[in-house]
């Protein structure tokens, strides 16, 4: 018997790929009430800027102030955060902050020129970002891990500042989430958070900086506000629930597997955890382990709900088929759980991140791995990459012309130019011909 908890699919049957596309379906777009909450308050925060913050933290947080300096969190009250920890939380946060830099150190990007056949010289110039803002939710759960993957890229990427909001509901501040701040190397952080966050770090307010790019996850009012203040300020992506897909051959503790998918279920009702597997007796194993397991789980009711209502066990005719649902999919995380994962990663082409092997939860990815756990979801790992360094750099094209080299490139783009009826284009690339008669009519 199917457990009640979640459903069970099978590849071979004739519904699958629509029972499929049914269970993989995320509308991200946000519902209109949402959509129009977070446009009034974004143009309330363009307008009275501290002072709408300050309406909205008592109203949304059940903070209210008077000023808008006490939303600010000063650096000696981060350090002091960090200090009061004990010894095996604060080595905790430090041993994860040296093996993200560490990792992170590996995507930097250098500067870069060639020249060509004519003695032209062409490159790229990397620069970090100005400012960078980085929003750590903070309504339902506190996450000193966003704050180290968000926060630690930036600072190896070289981003002069690097301004952070986090949402205190009642004022509580999470000791854990400044003390990561700390080691994280902040330069501002202020207690304020959904669609009014996002729009003080887009356009500024007297207390709050202007910021040239937005990242970090949150919530629907969050996820709308940024879509919406997309142009003047960058954004790193709209995210969606959490995400995770296993392929497992049957080797895998299956204890192992049921906690696996627990780990993402526990998000949130909406998030998403489906296991694939040949092997039916495993998946059978899996199915009454759940049941087994679950009444243990603190946030079981969160769990139940998500694996209810996008959950799945899904049997497969054999691990390439498996792999083929996978990229169909593209999750943000994908574990292979098999005996021999690098059998499988070269077909794998669509995943926020690979999880090589049994011994590799997503968990560690989530805490202690090294990369950046902000990753892309609800399908668009198809065309978008995890959060890096790349992504508080710009390259901005560079091009230098020698007398003798621009001449052939001239001619080239004069011709072009005149193809495309741009007599201005063609004629800013003419007048430095050799030989040129500048009383040529134009």
């Amino acid at each position: 018997m199917s457990s009640p908890l979640i459903r069970r699919l099978n590849s071979a049957d004739a519904g699958f790929d629509l029972d499929l596309a049914a269970l993989t379906f995320w509308d991200v777009s946000e519902d209109d009430a949402v959509n129009r909450a977070a446009r009034e308050i974004i143009a309330d925060v363009r307008k009275r800027g501290d002072a709408a913050l300050l309406e909205y933290c008592a109203r949304f947080d059940n903070l209210p102030l008077t000023d808008a300096g006490e939303l600010r969190v000063g650096a000696d009250e981060l350090r002091s955060c960090f200090e009061q920890l004990d010894a095996v939380q604060r080595q905790a946060l430090q041993d994860a902050a040296a093996r993200i830099r560490s990792y992170h150190e590996h995507q930097q990007q250098a500067s870069w020129e060639i020249q060509d056949a004519h003695g032209n010289g062409l490159g790229v110039l990397v620069r970090p970002l100005d400012r960078a803002g980085v929003y750590v939710p903070g309504g339902q759960a506190a996450y000193p891990s966003t704050v180290l993957m968000t926060v630690i890229p930036a600072r190896v990427a070289g981003v002069g500042e690097v301004v952070v909001t986090v949402p205190t509901p009642g004022g509580a501040r999470n000791p854990l989430v400044m003390a990561a701040m700390h080691v994280a190397g902040v330069d501002q952080v202020y207690t304020v958070g959904g669609a009014q966050a996002i729009a003080a770090l887009a356009y500024g307010t007297e207390t709050v900086p202007r910021v040239d790019k937005i990242v970090g996850p949150g919530g629907a009012f969050v996820a709308a506000a940024k879509r919406m203040v997309f142009g003047p300020v960058g954004i790193d992506s709209i995210a969606g629930p959490s995400e995770i897909l296993i392929i497992a051959d049957g080797t895998t503790d299956v204890d192992w597997a049921v906690l696996d998918l627990f780990s993402q279920a526990e998000h949130d009702e909406a998030a998403q955890a489906i296991l694939l597997s040949p092997d039916t007796d495993f998946l059978q194993r899996v199915n009454d382990r759940i049941e087994a397991l679950l009444p243990d789980m603190v946030r079981a009711d969160i769990i139940r709900r998500s694996l209810t209502g996008r959950g799945a066990l899904i049997q497969t005719r054999d691990l390439n088929e498996a792999v083929a649902i996978a990229n169909r999919i593209a999750p943000e995380h994908l574990e292979l759980a098999v005996a021999d994962p690098d059998a499988l990663l070269p077909d794998i082409r669509h995943a926020g991140a690979i999880f090589m092997g049994p011994y590799t939860p997503e968990t560690i990815g989530d805490y202690a791995a090294g990369p950046s756990h902000v990753l892309p979801t609800f399908g668009t790992a198809r065309y978008s990459s995890p959060l890096g360094v790349y992504d508080f750099q710009k390259r901005s094209s560079l091009i230098r012309c020698t007398a003798s080299g621009a001449e052939p490139l001239a001619r080239i783009a004069a011709t072009l130019a005149h193809g495309e009826g741009l007599q201005a284009h063609a004629r800013a690339a003419e007048v430095r011909l050799p030989g040129f008669d500048h009383n040529r009519p134009a």
